[in-house]
Order: C-alpha cells, then structure tokens, then sequence
C-alpha cells in the first residue's frame, strides 16, 4: 500500500510539473518595429508598468498595453519581469487608485490583441509570447 501512495504521489507530481511548463510562457517585452526604442532594462520596463514612469528614456511618451487579469501570459510577465504576483499587482493597483495617483495601463483580452495596438502605435509598450515576435515588433527586454 505504501509503494502505491509513494508511486501516486510521483505520478502527481510529475503531471503537476508538465502542467506548469506548459502555462509558463517565454513572454517579452516588445515596442512596435516603428518606434525608436531599441532596448530597455527591467528596471524601466517595471517602472513604466507600474506608472513610476510615464515616458521612455528618449522622452517620447511611453503606453503600456497589459492583457486582462487571469491571463497566464501576464502572470508570467509579471512574476518575471516586474517581481510581483498576481495578487500584488491587484493590492498595488488598488493602493494607486484609491489616492488618486494614477490609473493602471488599458488591458487587452488576448496577446494578438496585444501585438495589433503595438503595431499600430509606436509610443506602445506591451509583452507577448516569444513565438509571437516578428518584423511588425522589437524585443526590448
């Protein structure tokens, strides 16, 4: 009975494992293949998500563009490029809306979505899944 439960509970785990290889994505950051920006750091790339900042080092103003809540492509961008999970970037959010400091960025519902508002605006900033990337938008992170 023991080797069966031990056996289970490998069998789980190993099925747990797939599955969150599989929901992870290798998301980036990308700007339009119009826009001036070449290259960011994580640094400012946070800061322009979390409104710390409203512009791109060049000065020409900066648009996140961010996918819905529940979207595992944003928790993944989140958790990897910002720092923050889900929650915290609700509880933060929150915090900035109810003092009046600012809003968060427009959400999209999917990451073609996404790929289509950076194309057609140069000042846009968002993430995509990495197979998404071609001629129409830049990696800067």
């Amino acid at each position: 009975m023991r080797f069966t439960n031990r056996t289970g509970l490998a069998i789980f785990g190993v099925a747990l494992s797939l599955a969150a290889g599989t929901v992870c994505a290798d998301v980036v950051a990308v700007v339009s293949a119009k826009s001036t920006v070449t290259t960011l750091s994580k640094s400012q790339v946070t800061d322009i998500f979390l409104g710390r900042a409203s512009r791109f080092p060049d000065g020409i103003q900066a648009v996140p563009i961010d996918l819905a809540e529940g979207s595992a492509v944003r928790d993944e961008f989140y958790a990897r490029i910002i720092g923050k999970s889900p929650a915290q970037v609700k509880a933060f959010w929150s915090k900035i809306i109810f003092t009046g400091r600012g809003q968060p960025p427009k959400a999209v519902s999917n990451s073609i979505e996404m790929k289509k508002r950076i194309v057609e605006n140069p000042a846009a900033i968002g993430y995509i899944e990495a197979q998404l990337v071609d001629n129409t938008v830049r990696v800067v992170l």
